[in-house]
């Protein structure tokens, strides 16, 4: 509440601060360097500002399901998920909760230093500029990580962000949500400030056909601020500093399961855009995390504390530095290096007796990836080529656990893991050529990921199953290749299909090794209902699809659509031999979306439809989730000049989806049927 009240303070000074703009100013961007041109070579979708900022429910990660194929590991928003299940991922590569997609906003890798997910409530999508999203791709300029894409987000200048928009909607539940976004022009530069507040009672998560006494709402609380100063240093160039802050309070809708996420992030980055162009970049980022795991009996009567991780602290700190040479005829090259260190641990409770903790663990570690990348763009006429390349050396060391008795007694484990380093080579390339009004493209890439430490070092629950760590997993590597083709037969309408094969070997997957009753390695115990699992690293995950989008624009009106189909396998051997030919836990075979909407200056409206296919909730294919169709609607009415009513309406016919299965057939849902109501006030 006070970075709420902080934010709505800093924002309703904003325009006080505003000073006419000299005509012969310099005006600053905020922007990095552009995206090299050989980027025609790749599946890339754009989301415009004013369709981030107006779906139904606000929020991010509903923005960029835009793009059919992108995805988390739960269904579930960031209202009632478990955080530790938002990772995000493109192209049927999912079966793990990190991130295998790279988040960047600003330049700034956004994944969680120590788990890889994402903390949605961090961003309101009215302080963004746009984002932009790049299918496969492998690790090129942009960092390693980019497994399955790239994730883009560009923060607003003051002519996009305007000097003040304050939004309050009340909606079901008892659910607020606030916001404000300002900026304002000050001398060779600017500054923009933005924050949210939102709050609710929440919905039961399981459904009533299975839920019991022990059962009841998850409410949840959030907040979040950002501040940004951009300034021109002369000789063209120009200084970029972000400050930004949230925290994140969910219940997971029984005793003992309350979860809690904080951070603040730093980052500042100079950009010259004379002959020579050129990037710098250091940035800082903490994160606090907590969370409460429970055990609800077959009857779901009672709820009983298996595990308390009261402290996850983590901490990620980076730097990339990047050069664009003027080379002519036709070719632009992209030099750089960059680098990132994470570290943090886990500090838990468990081994519950008579309702309390008789034992704890901490296990933690940490790792350290530096690289350097060169990306090369040729056109000429019609044609473009894409050729790029990175080397990287990772490091994985300090890793630990220590398990001691809350009693007084001996040490019950004391293990320190051998420190591993390893390097990476992968790279990309690509060619488009137009014909007229079509644009054939084709590439092939590779890519990498580092295990996360939450991956290596920190267990978890859900429901009744219990997952171990594990500190040996090996960096996941993808090959890949696409080919696409866009078609603009009017300047009012554009399609793009693409078809692709990935493969991503040592993918790290939840795998089942036994069920309960009893006690595991790593986790205690487990009881009948659960299954006990452990990550490992599969042989490999296959998948073979097509993407198709769609965009078709006349006046005030705008129909886009998007649809993606995956058919992903794995391959396995070993502990995991069951497992191979099945698909990966929670990847959806048939994903698709569209938006049909009007704006016209302050007014607007919009209508859209998403599908998703029903995918397996666990490893075994043994339990299928339903598929789900909703139906979203948002509208802005203008009152008086400046002055505008909101209605929102998420998931209109209260459609059931699925987010997952537990123990003996529980199953979860998403977010119901939700209806807003509010005003906008924007200051011109």
């Amino acid at each position: 509440m006070r970075i709420a009240g902080l934010a709505a303070g800093l924002l309703l000074a904003a325009p006080a601060f505003a000073q006419e703009q000299d005509p012969n100013e310099i005006v600053v961007t905020g922007r990095g360097l552009d995206a090299p041109p050989g980027d025609a070579a790749y599946d890339v979708v754009t989301l415009s500002r004013d369709r981030i900022a107006g779906t139904a429910s606000g929020r991010l990660e509903d923005a960029l399901r835009d793009a059919a194929g992108l995805a988390q590991f739960r269904r579930s928003d960031s209202r009632s998920a478990h955080p530790t299940s938002q990772g995000v991922t493109l192209r049927g590569l999912g079966g793990n909760a990190s991130s295998r997609a790279l988040l960047l906003l600003d330049g700034v890798p956004q994944a969680d230093p120590f788990g890889g997910w994402v903390a949605f409530p961090a961003y309101l999508p009215g302080r963004l500029a746009g984002a932009r999203i790049v299918r496969g791709g492998g690790s090129g300029y942009a960092g390693p990580g980019a497994l399955a894409g790239t994730i883009e987000l560009e923060s607003g200048s003051p002519s996009q962000l305007g000097p003040l928009s304050l939004d309050a909607l009340y909606g079901s539940r008892d659910s607020v949500d606030v916001s404000g976004v300002g900026a304002a022009r000050l001398g060779r530069g600017f500054v923009t400030l933005a924050g949210q507040y939102a709050r609710g009672d929440g919905f039961t998560p399981i459904v009533e056909a299975d839920r019991g006494p022990a059962d009841r709402p998850a409410p949840y609380e959030q907040a979040a601020v950002a501040i940004r100063a951009v300034t021109d240093l002369g000789g063209d160039t120009e200084l970029q500093a972000n400050l930004s802050a949230f925290t994140d309070h969910r219940d997971r809708g029984v005793d003992f399961t309350r979860v809690k996420s904080e951070g603040a992030d730093a980052s500042i980055r100079l950009v010259g855009r004379g002959a020579w162009g050129w990037s710098a970049l250091a940035y800082l980022q903490t994160r606090g995390f907590a969370s409460g795991f429970a055990s609800v009996n077959d009857t779901r009567t009672t709820a009983t504390a298996t595990l308390d991780q009261y402290a996850v602290p983590a901490t990620g700190i980076g730097a990339r530095i990047e050069l664009a040479p003027p080379i002519g005829g036709g070719v632009t090259l992209r030099l750089g290096s960059d680098l990132r260190r994470v570290s943090g641990q886990t500090e838990e409770l468990y081994t519950y007796v008579a309702g309390l903790p008789t034992r704890r663990r901490v296990a933690g570690g940490e790792s350290l990836t530096v690289g350097g990348f060169a990306d090369a763009s040729y056109e000429s006429g019609p044609l473009t080529l894409s050729l790029g390349g990175r080397l990287d050396h990772w490091n994985i060391s300090g890793g630990s656990l220590l398990e001691t008795s809350l009693a007084p007694g001996p040490v019950l484990t004391d293990s320190r893991f051998p420190d591993r380093d390893g390097i990476e080579a992968t790279g990309r390339a690509g060619a488009a050529y137009r014909l007229g009004r079509v644009t054939l493209r084709a590439a092939a890439y590779r890519g990498w990921r580092l295990p996360t430490l939450n991956e290596l070092y920190r267990p978890f629950r859900a429901g009744a199953d219990a997952t171990a760590a594990n500190a040996a997993l090996d960096p996941e590597r993808l090959t890949g290749a696409e080919i696409g083709a866009d078609w603009r037969p009017l300047p009012s309408l554009t399609f793009r299909a693409t078809g692709y094969w990935n493969r991503l070997d040592g993918a790290i997957a939840n795998v089942t090794l036994a069920q309960g009753p009893g006690t595991f390695p790593g986790v205690g115990f487990v009881s009948a209902a659960g299954f006990y699992r452990q990550r490992q690293n599969l042989d490999a995950v296959t998948a073979k699809g097509v993407e198709l989008d769609g965009r078709w624009v006349a006046g005030d009106l705008s129909l886009g659509a998007s649809y993606a189909f995956t058919d992903s396998r794995v391959s396995a051997s070993g502990a995991s031999a069951a497992l191979d030919g099945l698909r990966p836990a929670q990847t959806a075979r048939h994903q698709a979306s569209a938006t049909l909407g009007w704006s016209h200056e302050d007014a607007g409206a919009s209508l859209t439809a998403r599908y998703a296919g029903p995918p397996f909730e666990d490893d075994q294919n043994s339990r299928t989730l339903k598929g789900a169709f909703t139906l979203d609607a948002a509208a802005a009415l203008p009152i008086t000049r400046g002055l505008a009513l909101l209605a929102r309406a998420e998931n209109i016919f209260d459609a059931e989806v699925q987010a997952g299965i537990s123990g003996p057939g529980v199953v979860e849902r998403a977010m119901p049927r939700t209806l807003w109501l509010g005003a906008r006030l924007r200051l011109r």
